[in-house]
């Protein structure tokens, strides 16, 4: 009752602004949320009534975890604050790590940053693999962070295709999983996050080809070919799931990965203050420092349709969401940390 409340008394709030707006980062000063949020409250600047500044606050470790388990518990759906997300910290949700106490599903989006996620695999004279030729490799041999990472797409992704998969664990970050690659240690590797176009660049010249990409979901929350690899494939268009569930497991996961960072609102904000915040993200969009940390990060400034369209995919059935639990620890002897 007292959320519902101050939910109602949002509009009278933001009208007239007791000082300034919380936007909640989840993660350490100085970290990717903490510095697209830094960036966000400057392009904020005087598109709130009052003129009302927009303060962002660091909050926790790098997955994000604790910082949305405080913004769950903690914030209030007044239209004062918001909160700023890594999708490392949905992917927690998704494996059921013990750790979560949020719920994503019932955030209100207002604005996402979106990055590719790119599968690319040791292939001869530079020809494109297709499906029988990952098929053959039995077991491809993938660079993995861990299963609770953006990795957990491709894992899935493989899977959905019945590709036999060994997974080689340990390798965090696109340095890694490249070294490995030269070494002959893995035969495939998945790119996703900041700069990707610049690695799979890296990854060509080692003799590594893409194959398929996780494709983005477009300005009214569809899933299409991803603008920044038009010729690339999605992993719903290479070829048929081999079950049902699985098919949705990697969607979860997909929608998790493509995330780079994610701005909310409390569950219960009403749409006046939601409104205010909307419009205030796609003005923000437009400034010349947003602007220009996207183009150089290859990141994607999406609206909140395509972040709602992320939220939506992570809401898995309670038999999914413990067949997923299952498979992962079956597959690759992983448990929720």
């Amino acid at each position: 009752m007292p959320r519902l409340a101050r939910a109602q008394d949002a509009e009278a709030a933001l009208a007239n602004p007791p000082g300034p707006l919380t936007l909640l980062c989840a993660g350490p000063d100085g970290g990717l949320v903490s510095r697209w949020g830094n960036a966000c409250a400057q392009a904020f600047d005087g598109s709130f009534p009052g003129n009302a500044a927009v303060i962002a606050q660091a909050v926790g470790g790098l997955d994000g975890v604790s910082g949305a388990n405080q913004f769950d518990a903690q914030m209030m759906p007044d239209g004062r604050g918001a909160a700023m997300m890594p999708g490392a910290a949905l992917t927690a949700y998704l494996t059921g790590d013990t750790r979560v106490h949020f719920d994503p599903t019932r955030w209100t989006p207002v604005l996402a940053g979106t990055t590719p996620g790119v599968l690319m695999v040791r292939a001869a004279n530079g020809t494109v693999p297709d499906l029988a030729a990952l098929l053959a490799f039995n077991p491809l041999k993938l660079a993995a962070d861990q299963a609770e990472s953006a990795d957990l797409a491709a894992l899935l992704a493989l899977a959905r295709l019945n590709v036999t998969t060994s997974p080689v664990f340990g390798l965090r970050g696109a340095e890694a999983k490249t070294r490995a690659f030269l070494d002959g240690s893995v035969d495939a590797v998945f790119l996703s996050g900041e700069g990707v176009p610049a690695d799979v660049s890296a990854l060509n010249a080692a003799g590594a080809v893409a194959v398929v990409s996780l494709g983005q979901f477009d300005a009214h929350g569809r899933l299409v070919s991803d603008p920044l690899f038009p010729d690339l494939p999605d992993v719903t268009g290479f070829g048929p799931a081999v079950s049902p569930f699985l098919d949705r497991a990697y969607q979860a996961a997909a929608a998790a990965a493509r995330l780079d960072f994610l701005l909310v609102l409390p569950h219960l904000t009403s749409p006046d203050a939601v409104a205010q915040w909307t419009e205030a993200a796609q003005t923000a969009t437009q400034s010349q420092i947003l602007a220009d940390a996207a183009s150089a990060s290859a990141v994607n400034l999406a609206p909140a349709a395509v972040l709602a369209a992320a939220l939506a995919a992570l809401s898995l059935s309670a038999a999914d969401a413990a067949s997923l639990q299952a498979f992962l620890a079956k597959s690759y002897g992983w448990q929720p940390g």
